[in-house]
């Protein structure tokens, strides 16, 4: 394996720092409405902490992407243990939100273990496929292994409850899996528990049967269940070609709740339109085939498969997120990366994102 680190990839930079650049615009329009009332008496109030939280994600990105990318192999298991240590921590001590038990609160700060879960399975999950590539073709020595990873974390995550990250994490791990060569059989017969899985926790859990029947027919439950999907589309409709125009969003008005995090998208396409909307999910492909050149290119098979990790979590968060805010998936809470308002989330979204530019360092030509 060449050693010889050439520049990053520019695209991936440039992609990630324009998002990020109008994720700060957007959390101020989105938010100033709620945050001048108490107890934030403050119109910059999201806005600021959104600023602090963007300068140590990208200060993380700059030291990760000049941190040769092979030493988070020599890491990845002590990180996937520290993992599940947080995972732990936050069942006994953590701070309950919106009836979600995944935070723990440090001053006027807190932290979701479930974003570090989501690097830790990465970095773990690709040594281990690295190691034994040649094993993944058999069911009880490779992948049954393989996908016992993601299945400790994605259990802590569900006892907070957090269906939304514990997707995402188990999401990103398949597709890992199946890129190391997994077969297409054994996947068949592992779905088909997996559906019958998934519906087993949604019937577990009333809240998530409303959710679903939401989903269906947001109507038939207006003030309830459908409300956060009618209010979401009430925005993305009056839109239009080209918007509103910045600030004049009629929605987050305290209409749609929280607009400035998981409904961010809803605020954009009513402010900026089809135009400003289409203009981000275009930054998204491109970074997203800039990500998947890199994990091809890369040096090795650790490499690439980090890599893949990496993007693989960005594109399916942006494709839950902007499924849900248009009404063709479950409301769950997973945020618009780099957009949405989030310490946790943005931080380690640009530590990952360093990780991958590191890996575009070595990439073949």
């Amino acid at each position: 394996m060449s050693k010889v680190r050439s520049a990053p990839d520019f695209v991936i930079i440039f992609a990630t720092l324009f998002l990020l650049g109008i994720g700060i615009v957007m959390v101020y329009s989105a938010s100033a409405i709620v945050a001048q009332k108490p107890p934030f008496s403050d119109p910059y109030f999201f806005a600021k902490r959104q600023l602090i939280f963007a300068l140590l994600g990208i200060t993380s990105m700059y030291i990760t992407m000049n941190i040769d990318y092979w030493v988070w192999k020599q890491w990845a298991k002590p990180g996937f243990y520290a993992s599940i240590g947080l995972l732990i921590l936050v069942l006994i001590v953590g701070i309950e939100v919106n009836g979600s038990k995944s935070w723990l609160g440090f001053g006027a700060f807190g932290i979701q273990p479930g974003e570090f879960a989501k690097l830790g399975v990465v970095a773990f999950l690709a040594r281990w496929l690295s190691d034994n590539q040649k094993q993944i073709v058999q069911f009880r020595k490779g992948l049954m292994p393989a996908l016992a990873i993601p299945m400790v974390c994605f259990g802590l995550i569900m006892l907070q409850p957090d269906l939304g990250t514990g997707t995402v994490l188990t999401g990103t791990a398949i597709v890992m899996i199946f890129a190391a060569g997994a077969r297409i059989s054994h996947f068949v017969g592992l779905g088909m528990i997996g559906v019958v899985g998934f519906i087993g926790l949604v019937l577990s859990a009333p809240y998530r049967i409303k959710r679903i029947t939401s989903f269906l027919d947001p109507w038939s439950d207006p003030l309830n269940t459908g409300y956060q999907i009618i209010q979401s589309l009430y925005a993305i409709g009056p839109g239009g070609l080209l918007g509103l125009g910045l600030g004049q969003s009629r929605q987050k008005h305290l209409y749609l709740p929280e607009p400035y995090n998981d409904f961010i998208f809803s605020i954009v396409a009513e402010e900026l339109g089809f135009i400003g909307g289409t203009l981000i999910l275009l930054l998204f492909l491109l970074l997203l085939w800039r990500g998947m050149r890199t994990a091809i290119t890369a040096p090795d098979l650790f490499g690439s498969l980090l890599a893949l990790g990496i993007i693989g979590m960005i594109a399916i968060q942006v494709v839950i997120n902007i499924g849900v805010v248009t009404g063709m998936f479950p409301v769950t809470g997973i945020t618009l990366p780099f957009l949405s308002y989030g310490g946790s989330s943005l931080t380690l979204m640009l530590t990952g994102v360093g990780v991958l530019l590191n890996i575009s360092r070595f990439s073949r030509s």
